[in-house]
């Protein structure tokens, strides 16, 4: 063995936290070694602890996004607002820095249930507005249900916790990049390696493996399913497992490349293609219905926000449809939230609070928005008017995947009075897009695992990243095999076993910056009164004023 191996080894060991690193590795490790062994017991293990913590944290899980989506806007608009992440500048634009942020939080998630997710509301309402199923009424309720799952609410969990783990590591003296940091006025910063704090970042392993992994296992079912939708490929589990083992070399070059080179450039990318085949969709489709189904939807989830938000269902037949959309859609953005704000604190260092509360909830909703008006909504469109056909879909016989597929294939332009198929064109520029995504997504996630499981270092070695690259590809592999012939049930029971823990997390978090933010803002103002106004009779001429720098209180 050379020496430049022995070199990348050693920092490999001499960097881990070994009580995380094994411990996550273990859970992790252990999930793919029982599934080679028996199938059928990791199954229904899942399904069991699943239907346990639906039946005690949906709730919960309904309260906690709403309070978190509630705090960020009041961060926007309020005084804390103006509390910055560290004392350098940023360290990217903010076209880069949105594009980043947009690419490797939840756009993975956006680009899957673009067309299909519409569909679903059209055939089956949310019963809290009583709409008859597949009528016209039921068109702009759909996008108005879709608008709010993909909007303000995802998008907080992910920010909350970018904002805790980044005031936090950059404020404070010695505090380390990691999920537990969020809690530091709750723990205490002499006790950030402790068993509390080890508990949390291990849980925030488990759970990133879990959502990123469910994330990447409906990806890469949708790649799977184009090819065998366009051109009548059938690759069956082994070739599963080649497609996933394909895309985990990419994001692993990617990876290795860095945020400069390889997740930035690549973020990049994907917003302009994503831009591309949106408008693309809206000329081709029903331009004027969409601008006016936008504005319909857009003024309903505004107008029933805080109704839909809190609606369970309880007493009625609603329970199982909130259940099997709102809180599935929380709990995956609470499996990705340890990652996704990990990854959002470490490339907003330098930016005001107010900057990323903006750009985590405001700015990126203004990118989803308009996806899911328009693909969205001429999806649900082309069923209501015959123009294609989602039937199977809608009855379970064919995988929501597919629905992109079927939608961009039905498409055409009109130039000069003569039409245009482009659905080839669109359908390959569609598996371009869903591949890069993937790689974005999986790169940064792999990196905020690898920060995780090493005490919070900003640039883990290779043998780490690779090491949990191979460990999220071969989950998403097992989670999508292990779908089989019920499509993403695996899938969604996995989010929902990782994620439901983590609003407990996300809420301390939300707790852990109230707490500092006021005692920070009361040293400023003291601050300024006593330069105002001089020492008060307590505060003698030689003792300083009040800092305004955070403390640990």
């Amino acid at each position: 063995m050379s020496d430049s191996e022995m070199g990348m080894i050693e920092r490999f060991t001499d960097e881990l936290d070994p009580v995380i690193f094994a411990f996550g590795a273990l859970l992790s490790v252990g999930v793919i070694v029982a599934f080679f062994i028996d199938q059928d017991f990791v199954a229904s293990g899942i399904d069991t602890v699943h239907d346990e913590m639906l039946s005690y944290m949906s709730w919960a899980l309904l309260v906690i996004v709403f309070l978190i989506v509630v705090f960020l806007l009041f961060l926007i608009v309020g005084p804390w607002g103006k509390i910055k992440l560290g004392d350098s500048d940023p360290e990217y634009s903010f076209l880069s820095f949105f594009a980043m942020l947009y690419s490797a939080g939840f756009a993975a998630g956006v680009v899957f249930w673009g067309p299909t997710e519409g569909l679903f509301y059209y055939a089956d309402p949310n019963p809290l507005f009583g709409a008859e199923a597949e009528s016209g009424a039921a068109i702009p309720l759909a996008i108005q249900q879709t608008l709010f799952h993909w909007a303000l609410p995802q998008l907080a969990v992910f920010t909350i916790m970018g904002i805790a783990i980044g005031y936090f590591a950059y404020n404070y003296d010695k505090v380390p990049l990691r999920v537990s940091s969020a809690l530091t006025p709750l723990l205490g910063k002499e006790n950030l390696d402790g068993t509390a704090a080890k508990v949390i970042d291990i849980l925030a392993v488990f759970a990133t493996i879990g959502g990123v992994a469910t994330s990447l296992g409906f990806i890469g079912s949708q790649f799977v399913s184009g090819l065998n939708y366009q051109w009548g490929i059938d690759l069956g589990n082994t070739g599963i497992l080649i497609v996933v083992t394909g895309m985990t070399i990419l994001f692993t070059i990617s990876m290795v490349l860095g945020i400069d080179k390889g997740i930035r450039r690549l973020s990049n990318f994907n917003m302009g293609l994503f831009v591309a085949l949106m408008v693309i969709t809206f000329i081709a489709g029903p331009t004027m219905l969409l601008l006016l189904l936008g504005s319909q939807a857009m003024g309903g989830m505004i107008g029933d926000f805080v109704s839909m938000s809190l609606y369970t269902g309880a007493g009625e037949d609603g329970t199982g449809w909130v259940e099997a959309w709102t809180v599935f859609y929380w709990a995956w953005a609470l499996s990705w939230s340890p990652f996704a704000g990990l990854f959002i604190a470490r490339i907003s260092k330098g930016r005001t609070v107010r900057e990323v509360a903006f750009t985590g909830i405001i700015a990126t909703s203004a990118a989803t928005i308009p996806w899911f008006t328009f693909v969205g909504g001429t999806a649900v469109w082309a069923q209501h008017e015959g123009v294609a056909d989602f039937s199977a879909v809608l009855a379970g016989e064919a995988g929501a995947e597919v629905s992109g597929f079927i939608l961009f294939d039905a498409l055409s332009l009109s130039v000069a009075g003569v039409s245009i198929p482009i659905g080839s064109i669109l359908i390959l520029g569609f598996m371009v897009l869903v591949t890069t995504f993937f790689v974005t997504s999986a790169d940064s996630s792999t990196l905020a695992v690898s920060m995780m499981t090493t005490g919070g270092k900003e640039r883990p070695s290779n043998i780490n990243r690779i090491f949990w690259g191979v460990v999220l590809g071969m989950t998403a592999a097992i989670l999508m095999i292990l779908g089989g012939d019920q499509g993403a049930g695996a899938l969604e029971q996995a989010v929902v076993i990782t994620g439901a823990p983590f609003a407990i997390v996300c809420f301390l978090a939300m707790l852990s910056l109230i707490k500092n933010f006021s005692a920070t803002k009361r040293q400023v103002l003291l601050q300024e009164e006593t330069v105002l106004v001089g020492p008060t009779p307590e505060q003698s001429e030689d003792e300083p004023a009040a800092s305004a720098e955070p403390t640990d209180d």
